[in-house]
């Protein structure tokens, strides 16, 4: 009962449809390039470039980030010129588009210097990725134009944006592998036709129950509700937006502060915190200092590293070794874990630095560990044991679960200091993922530091 009470004091006043909107509408973000990941296990055995192709996708969404590096230099330099509506329609119907024609030529190849090369997917690929990497810059701070109760819904939309390909995948049946018996013959002797058989494992991936084609066609459908919702954002009667004194035109606060939402709100979350404080720094409405802002765009930066680039790099290797299930299931529930963590973060909107500080370390505790066993791999601890494989599972869980949290904070945090802490946000998290790409890609791609092991044969003691 205590519960449902809880649950009603904070859903009151609040539009389930602008709810359903902000979570689609953030469901775009990063749907496309997710998609993508997922369905790799499925692609690479057609295309000329093989496992080669998840180094070139690395390469070419640091690249894209051309995009948000723009918007983010036109609101410094130019604030109030770039219209951020129409980027947004842009970007999503460029990112339909991109993925619609994915479709259909995703294994056309074409000979480049001598050997064929996937080109066409390549070159949507960097579409695809400049427009997931802007969304960074340009949705976040959209969700000014709404209530601040919406901005974890929309975080919530964003995880989804992983875990639905990732379901989808699932049930699509890619990566599966079965190990079959296969029989090899080996000479003894030189002089005589003897030879000896020898038994061995060896890894198949079994066919998907659908094709890339629909896979991607799905991707395109994401995209359009995407669409869809942004615009019913727009223009419906019923969207719950902020009252005109909070609203923003083309990035740019129009002059009237009256009734300003974080100076209500203060009291509410410290009632010993004077409603009208005195400015600390000149970071967007001054509530923090400027060492306190570093701080948190430090960990800002440096949790989005993690999560999107650095241990995403290393998970088949830190999983594979205690089976393909276990490595399917850290996937799934890593998936699960974001939103899961905004749903929270919907209720419990804790605004504590200390707090934020201890679950970031926290997370990179957890993170170390997935990261040791990425070392270790194909032979980390507990390989031969049931409880290695829970213990990896439930790490990617945790993991997930507090850093996410993390990320829901630091942009509530944010969005009370107005729209242009919300465009720095995107950009720090974009920064964030190039210095861990820029950091993974030469030990995992050019160095080959880790390895994942045959999953059939390894013999581990």
């Amino acid at each position: 009962m205590s519960f449902c009470l809880f649950l009603e004091k904070h859903t009151s006043n609040m539009s389930l449809l602008t709810h359903v909107l902000a979570c689609l509408f953030g469901m775009g973000s990063w749907v496309s390039i997710n998609g993508l990941w997922v369905e790799l296990p499925l692609i690479v055995p057609q295309i000329p470039e093989g496992w080669y192709l998840p180094s070139y996708l690395s390469i070419i969404i640091q690249m894209a980030n051309v995009g948000p590096l723009f918007v983010t230099l036109m609101h410094r330099f130019r604030p109030g010129a770039l219209n951020e509506t129409a980027v947004i329609y842009v970007i999503i119907c460029l990112g339909t588009v991109a993925t619609f024609l994915l479709g259909f030529f995703w294994k056309e190849t074409v000979v480049v210097a001598g050997a064929p090369h996937s080109v066409a997917l390549l070159v949507l690929t960097f579409f695809l990725a400049t427009v997931d990497c802007t969304s960074s810059v340009t949705f976040l701070p959209f969700t000014m134009r709404l209530k601040p109760q919406y901005l974890t819904t929309y975080y919530i939309g964003e995880g989804v944006s992983g875990l639905l390909p990732a379901l989808v995948a699932l049930v699509q049946g890619v990566g599966v592998v079965h190990c079959i018996n296969s029989t090899q013959s080996s000479n003894h002797t030189l002089n005589t036709s003897s030879s000896a058989l020898t038994f061995d494992l060896q890894a198949q991936y079994q066919p998907a129950n659908f094709s890339a084609e629909v896979f991607f066609f799905f991707l395109t459908a994401m995209m359009l509700v995407c669409l869809a919702a942004f615009l019913l954002l727009n223009y419906h009667p019923s969207v719950a937006r902020e009252p005109p004194s909070g609203r923003y035109t083309n990035g740019v606060k129009e002059k009237s502060h009256k009734n300003r939402k974080w100076a209500e709100q203060k009291p509410m979350m410290d009632p010993y915190k004077a409603a009208n404080p005195r400015p600390r720094s000149s970071f967007g409405a001054g509530t923090y200092s400027w060492m306190q802002v570093v701080y948190i765009f430090v960990i800002l930066a440096w949790v989005n590293a993690l999560t999107n680039v650095v241990l995403p790099s290393v998970q088949s290797y830190s999983c594979m070794p205690y089976g393909n299930n276990a490595y399917h299931l850290s996937a799934t529930m890593a998936a699960v874990s974001n939103p899961l963590a905004c749903f929270i973060a919907m209720f419990l909107p804790i605004r504590s630095l200390l707090l934020m500080g201890a679950l970031t370390v926290m997370g990179s505790g957890i993170g170390a560990y997935i990261m040791a066993m990425a070392v270790l791999s194909p032979c980390p601890l507990l390989v031969n044991e049931t409880s290695g494989g829970v213990i990896i599972v439930l790490a990617w869980i945790l993991f997930v679960l507090s850093l996410s949290y993390v990320k829901v904070m630091i942009g509530v945090i944010l969005r009370d200091e107005g729209h242009s802490a919300l465009v720095w946000c995107g950009a720090v998290v974009q920064l964030g993922s190039l210095v861990g790409a820029a950091t993974m890609f030469p030990v995992v791609s050019v160095y080959s530091y880790f390895s994942s092991g045959d999953p059939c044969n390894t013999k581990c003691p």
